[in-house]
C-alpha cells in the first residue's frame, strides 16, 4: 500500500494511539488537538509533527483523520477560516471516527463535495484497550471507492472494518453497538442481582457463561468489577449519555419507539445527577439496585 500523507484531529485517548497506529504503520502523520499540551506529548513519543491549527494539519495531507467529543465540537474543528475544510485539496479524503448523529455526517459528506473532496463516517467501538492495542471496530458510511482507499489505512487500528452503505450507516450501525451495550448492561445487572442474592460466586458465574450463548465482552470485562462496585475507568456515562441522546433523536426520525434504551437513559441522568458523570457505564448496576 502506497503510504500516504495523513492528518489526526484530536489526540485524547482515543485519538492518540489511532495516530501513533498510523505512524508505526510507516504513515507521515500531523497532529492537531486543541490542548497544545497534548500535541507536544504526542510529538515527543512519535515521529511526526504537529500543527497550530486544523488547517494547518490538513494543509498537506491526503487523508485526514479526527476523532473529537460531539456534533458541535466536529464542527468547531470542521468549519471556519482554521478549519479542516480550508486546508482540504480536492479529492482529499475526511475521515471522522467520531461518534455524532447521522445529520452531522450528511451534512459534512456535503461540504466536502463542494470543495472538490470526500468524506467517510467511520465511528469506533472498542474503547481505550481497542485503540492502544489497535483493535477497535470501526463502522463506515460513504462511497466504496472512497472506503478502498481509506480501508486498508484504517487496518493500522483496527481488527473489523465494514462499510454499512452511504453516509450516516456507520454513525447509524454505531447507534445501533450503543443500543445494545445498553440493553447488556441492564441484563448484567440484574442478572448480578440474582447471582449475589442467591449466593453465587461471581468469578465462577462469568468463568461458566462466558463461552455460552449469555457471553459478551462487558461479562468478562465488568461483571466482576461490578459486583466490587469498582467503575473508576472506561466508558464515560457523560459520552454513554450523549450517544443514547443520539440514538433516541434517530429512532424518533424513523417513527421508532426504543423503551429500553429510554430506561437506561433515565437511569444513567439520575447517575449523572449524583455525581457520577465520569464512573464507567457498568455504573447502571446502583441505579438498577435502587430501583428496585
Amino acid at each position: 500500500m502506497t503510504k500516504l500523507q495523513t492528518a489526526f484531529i484530536g489526540l485524547g485517548v482515543m485519538g492518540s494511539p489511532m495516530a501513533g497506529h498510523l505512524v508505526k504503520q510507516g504513515h507521515k502523520v500531523t497532529v492537531y488537538n486543541r490542548t497544545e499540551s497534548k500535541s507536544a506529548a504526542w510529538t515527543n513519543t512519535h515521529t511526526g509533527q504537529s500543527a497550530s491549527t486544523p488547517k494547518d494539519a490538513s494543509l498537506n495531507a491526503n487523508v485526514i483523520f479526527m476523532c473529537v467529543g460531539n456534533d458541535d465540537d466536529v464542527r468547531s474543528v470542521v468549519y471556519g477560516e482554521s478549519g479542516i475544510l480550508a486546508g482540504l485539496h480536492e479529492n482529499d479524503i475526511l475521515v471522522d471516527h467520531t461518534t455524532t448523529s447521522a445529520h452531522l455526517a450528511l451534512e459534512l459528506a456535503k461540504a466536502c463535495k463542494e470543495v472538490g473532496a470526500h468524506f467517510i463516517d467511520a465511528p469506533v467501538s472498542g474503547g481505550q484497550a481497542g485503540a492502544e492495542n489497535g483493535k477497535l471496530t470501526v463502522m463506515c458510511g460513504g462511497d466504496s471507492a472512497t472506503f478502498e482507499i481509506v480501508e486498508p489505512i484504517m487496518q493500522a487500528y483496527a481488527q473489523q472494518i465494514q462499510r454499512l452503505g452511504g453516509h450516516g450507516q456507520g454513525q447509524r450501525c454505531k447507534m445501533v453497538n450503543q443500543i445494545c451495550i445498553a440493553g447488556i448492561l441492564q441484563g448484567l445487572s440484574e442478572a448480578l442481582i440474582l447471582a449475589e442474592t442467591a449466593g453465587l460466586s461471581v468469578p465462577q458465574v462469568v468463568n461458566t457463561l462466558q463461552h455460552g450463548a449469555a457471553g459478551s465482552w462487558q461479562m468478562v470485562n465488568r461483571l466482576e468489577t461490578m459486583a466490587k462496585d469498582e467503575f473508576n475507568f472506561g466508558f464515560a456515562i457523560d459520552w454513554m449519555r450523549k450517544d443514547l441522546g443520539i440514538c433516541l433523536e434517530e429512532a424518533k426520525n424513523h417513527n421508532v419507539t426504543l423503551p429500553l434504551t429510554a430506561d437506561v437513559d433515565q437511569k444513567y441522568k439520575t447517575l449523572q445527577e449524583q455525581g457520577m458523570g465520569r464512573m464507567d457505564t457498568s455504573a447502571l448496576v446502583r441505579a438498577v439496585k435502587r430501583s428496585l
